[in-house]
């Protein structure tokens, strides 16, 4: 799942920019570790004219990182890789160089760019090339955008040509790795490019293969945690339906404050309602089994006590700037299109909804963003993973409501762990010792890392 609660309903991972009534700042914004810091570091001049030598490729600043040369990047990328002339976009992209003959970590995020410093560049002591989603950020064409070209097989060909440029100066190992929606996107990619990359590391990467059954994710919530701590979760959702009349004017008073409109989802009762039906999702997708003493009993608690609770533990807003273009859109826009969603019962609820068709997402796109669902592509990927994939590793949480639904690797050296008592950020620090070393022992191998 955190600073920020991202759209459970479809979303993967930790790291969307979506609103939530905290107001706490999102993890995706775009990071500059050292700005403004000059590039001093022996060798930085070197690797600076090797990439200038890239066609396509402009040099958007230089700065230091822990003392090691950091670019950001742009490429030039086609807006159809199937038709090139159809016009270009700029793709956003940092590299943060340690060595030419180091390993390099390729990580996609999914969504904006995010360069923090990933587990396994830690771990290697590697160089780390970040990637930002076409579509998201500044990674969008000029003028109108053709959503149509917002496919896996079109990131996939982007960071083809990433790396397909890059290892002309970096000749060492290459690793793909992400969390959430950006597992899900190293996953692609080695699927449609599997020469690319040595090996892939995918973080709690959901693998909704089929769309039409997701009753894994009901069977999830039946049985995390205790059973005490599941009925306190259900009763406070219930809850906040049953006294929807008296709770909505607190949530609407927060939205004001906050400037947050509700064109796409129709209506501030039916964005209230969206923001409930993602709350336990968000609850175990971003906290832990610790939380559950702090659950209030819904049967005494006063509304205000209901609501403060819930804003601080999974009731998010999903407002029209975090749906429309410039924020989470393009990941709805995905969703609806290829990688699905999580389209749960609400049994408990049944009774208490006012709007049983709003949970899709559809219903957070302006019109000329919704499309159809396809399953083709997510069943073709499931396939190719289970029979063909090599050296792929994949680290789920055994908490985290995405890591419901798993990839299977293929038995051709490679790997799933689950991380005990995680949630949506699940890491290989965080398995169980024989595991750990495990894990951490095969990345190295796979690395070419002593």
């Amino acid at each position: 799942m955190r600073t920020k609660v991202l759209p459970s309903l479809f979303c993967a991972g930790l790291i969307a920019a979506t609103s939530v009534l905290t107001g706490t700042a999102a993890v995706a914004a775009p990071v500059n570790e050292s700005a403004g810091t000059p590039v001093t570091q022996a060798g930085a001049a070197g690797i600076r004219e090797k990439l200038e030598r890239i066609d396509g490729l402009t040099i958007v600043s230089e700065t230091l990182k822990e003392g090691r040369p950091y670019f950001t990047l742009t490429i030039r990328q086609p807006i159809d890789h199937n038709n090139p002339w159809r016009g270009t976009f700029p793709q956003q992209f940092t590299l943060w160089h340690k060595a030419e003959t180091a390993p390099m970590v390729h990580y996609t995020g999914g969504y904006t760019l995010s360069s923090s410093t990933r587990e396994l560049s830690t771990l290697l002591g590697a160089n780390q090339v970040s990637v930002e989603h076409r579509f998201f950020g500044k990674s969008v064409p000029a003028g109108k955008t053709d959503w149509s070209k917002l496919t896996i097989q079109q990131q996939a060909a982007d960071e083809h040509r990433i790396v397909r440029s890059l290892k002309k100066i970096y000749t060492a190992k290459w690793l793909g790795t992400g969390a959430s929606k950006g597992g899900m996107t190293q996953v692609y990619h080695e699927r449609f490019y599997p020469d690319d990359l040595d090996a892939v590391v995918a973080y709690v990467a959901p693998n909704d293969a089929d769309n039409r059954d997701d009753r894994v994710y009901d069977n999830f919530f039946a049985g995390v945690g205790t059973p005490e701590c599941r009925t306190a979760l259900d009763a406070v959702q219930r809850e906040m339906l049953v006294r929807r009349k008296a709770i909505l004017p607190l949530f609407e008073a927060t939205s004001k404050e906050q400037g947050l409109t509700f064109k796409q989802l129709g209506s501030a009762d039916r964005a209230y309602e969206f923001s409930v039906l993602d709350q336990v999702w968000n609850f175990w997708q971003s906290g832990s089994y610790t939380n559950c003493p702090t659950v209030p009993d819904a049967r005494k608690a006063t509304d205000k006590e209901l609501y403060d609770w819930s804003l601080g533990h999974g009731l998010s807003v999903y407002s029209d700037s975090d749906a429309g273009p410039a924020g989470t859109g393009p990941y709805y826009r995905q969703a609806a299109a290829q990688l699905g969603w999580a389209d749960l019962t609400f049994k408990h609820l049944r009774d208490v909804r006012n709007h049983p068709d709003i949970y899709q997402p559809n219903s957070l796109l302006p019109a000329d963003m919704r499309t159809r669902y396809s399953g083709w592509d997510a069943k073709d990927v499931d396939r190719w993973v289970n029979k063909h994939g090599q050296r792929m590793m994949f680290v789920y949480g055994q908490n985290d409501p995405w890591s419901a639904e798993k990839y299977r690797p293929s038995r051709k050296d490679s790997h799933l762990y689950v991380a005990p008592d995680s949630n949506h950020g699940a890491l290989i620090s965080k398995l169980v010792p024989e595991q750990r070393a495990e894990a951490e022992a095969t990345v190295k191998r796979w690395a070419g890392v002593q």
